[in-house]
C-alpha cells in the first residue's frame, strides 16, 4: 500500500509481494479485507447514541427538603454516642 491518502488509477490499491498467489486467492484475500473495512465503518457510523447519555445516568435527582426541628437531627442512625 502506499502512504498517500489518495491511490492514482496507474496504482494498484494492494501491493502483493508473495510469488505465486493464484487470482482466486487474491481475489479471497481482497474480499475478506473490503468485508472487514465495511464492518468497522458500519459500526463507526452505526455508533447513535439511544437514552440517556453518561453525564445524563451520573445526576441524581435532588433531594427531598429537611425540615429543622426539634428532635428533627435526631433520627440519623450514624450518630455515635
Amino acid at each position: 500500500m502506499n502512504d498517500e491518502a489518495t491511490t492514482s488509477a496507474d496504482e494498484p490499491a494492494l501491493q502483493v509481494l508473495t510469488a505465486g498467489v493464484t487470482p482466486e486467492e487474491l481475489a479471497a484475500v481482497m474480499a475478506v479485507v473490503e468485508s472487514a473495512v465495511a464492518e468497522e465503518l458500519a459500526e463507526l457510523h452505526d455508533d447513535v447514541q439511544i437514552g440517556p447519555s453518561a453525564w445524563e445516568r451520573s445526576q441524581r435527582s435532588m433531594r427531598t427538603p429537611l425540615h429543622p426541628g426539634p428532635s428533627a437531627w435526631r433520627g440519623f442512625s450514624g450518630n455515635p454516642r
